[in-house]
């Protein structure tokens, strides 16, 4: 099984997890970035109001996001572009919850989708002093991006994956996951129980 994989950064407007108000995606085959995308979202009504934690962060206003589709209309490019792959965030935890509580939140179903946590994975990939994107992604030799801007950060992410999978000779996010001591979880529908026979 080839290293295939989409890398996936949201940004909030707020700190509702249903505020996405940018998606970076970068689309890998074999090891190799073969695509990417990034776009603005306007958040659904009721966690559309953007803090000026969050602004100074990411540097996106409300003004930039007035012409932008909402989360209910951008969702079919997400999957378009994600179609099966395993997803990769770092702090993956808070972009699949970004996930569930858009959808939720504007009453269209969560897709589903397996993912693994890149900062699980360099947590036991690098001895780092800090695990934070910039650091994990200097030690992946990804070096000089803007963070927090969705799509360099979803660059970042892949980047760390691809080197850690090479780091331990692992040929798939799968064996990657099993080689760190890290789980693929799931986001959307629940895991299926495996029978036992």
């Amino acid at each position: 099984m080839p290293l295939d994989f989409t890398a996936i950064d949201f940004e909030t407007a707020n700190n509702s997890p249903a505020s996405a108000c940018s998606v970076g995606l970068v689309k890998v085959r074999d090891g190799r970035v073969v695509d990417s995308a990034y776009w603005l979202i306007r958040p659904p009504f009721g966690h559309d109001a953007f803090l000026e934690w969050n602004v100074r962060i990411h540097g996106i206003m409300a003004a930039d996001v007035t012409d932008a589709l909402l989360w209910s209309e951008q969702l079919h490019d997400l999957q378009s572009f994600a179609e099966n792959d395993v997803l990769v965030a770092h702090n993956a935890g808070f972009d699949m919850g970004v996930i569930a509580a858009a959808s939720a939140a504007s009453f269209v179903p969560t897709p589903t989708y397996d993912y693994l946590c890149s900062l699980q994975v360099a947590r036991r990939t690098y001895h780092l002093d800090s695990y934070k994107l910039p650091s994990a992604a200097m030690a992946a030799g990804f070096e000089d991006f803007t963070h927090h801007n969705a799509l360099a950060d979803a660059e970042a992410c892949a980047a760390i994956i691809v080197h850690a999978a090479d780091r331990h000779g692992a040929s798939d996010v799968a064996e990657l996951a099993t080689a760190v001591g890290a789980q693929l979880k799931r986001v959307g529908a629940p895991l299926q129980p495996v029978p036992v026979e």
